[in-house]
């Protein structure tokens, strides 16, 4: 199988968990603590994954200064991507309560909160398809990092969706088309990457781990804290272990 297609493949599965949390929380009522633990321990194992398996191959492989530059310039373009789309109602996308405005409290927020969860979703696709650039494989502690993470962002996401009203057609068509646009994602990083030199795409793994660490903090850790309170980095610590164990032992 191509490359190219494994990374596509890949990122489908890895985006799927969006679609699997988003059905649980459509017919399942999984109580708002449960959610927000996974939340608090999928923030460890991704936090882990990107220092260990990212940030640091992109060092080793680019330098520091560059590393540095593209990591920071990541977060940077996250957060005002993320800015513009709180101002059109998605600040409280991966929220699964009230939080999240209807379309008749906030017109547009419906498209905005899609985008949102899409500027989510693209990074983590992308940099998980180039693991495989390395002729290695794909990276299981990334892989594993990223569906353990999706998984409670789709059910708290798709839980605020449904509490604001919107139907079942936005909720999986939302979550069916960033499965789709994940596995494209991946693909495409393959694609376009392939042959490129070393040092560019350490530089390019680094932007999408800066973007995907922003993501972590501004989306993922208020949700958790909010109902796991001081236990929170308790939980996120062992995700964050068992993610660094599981990157050294495979």
């Amino acid at each position: 199988m191509p490359v190219w297609l494994q990374a596509g493949m890949w990122g489908l599965v890895a985006g799927g968990a969006l679609v699997l949390g988003a059905l649980l929380a459509w017919f399942v009522r999984v109580p708002r603590s449960v959610v927000a633990t996974v939340m608090a321990f999928g923030a460890g194992v991704l936090i882990s994954a990107l220092a260990f398996d990212l940030v640091a191959e992109a060092e080793s492989t680019g330098g520091l200064t560059p590393t540095l530059i593209g990591f920071l310039g990541g977060a940077a373009t996250y957060v005002a991507a993320n800015v513009a789309l709180a101002a059109r109602g998605a600040r409280h996308r991966k929220r699964s309560q009230d939080q999240q405005p209807s379309e008749q409290e906030q017109s547009g927020s419906g498209t905005a909160i899609a985008i949102g969860a899409l500027l989510d979703g693209v990074p983590e696709s992308t940099v998980l398809g180039l693991t495989l650039l390395t002729g290695q494989g794909i990276g299981i502690s990334v892989l594993v990092a990223v569906f353990i993470s999706n998984l409670p962002e789709g059910l708290s996401s798709a839980a605020g969706m449904k509490r604001a009203g919107r139907g079942s057609a936005y909720v999986f068509g939302v979550w069916g088309g960033i499965a789709v646009t994940s596995g494209v994602a991946g693909a495409l990083g393959v694609l376009l990457l392939t042959g490129a030199a070393p040092a560019l795409i350490a530089v390019i793994t680094a932007v999408a781990a800066g973007a995907i660490l922003a993501m972590v903090a501004d989306t993922m850790i208020p949700e958790a804290f909010e109902q796991t309170h001081l236990y929170a980095g308790l939980v996120a610590t062992v995700g964050f272990a068992l993610a660094f164990a599981v990157g050294r032992l495979g």
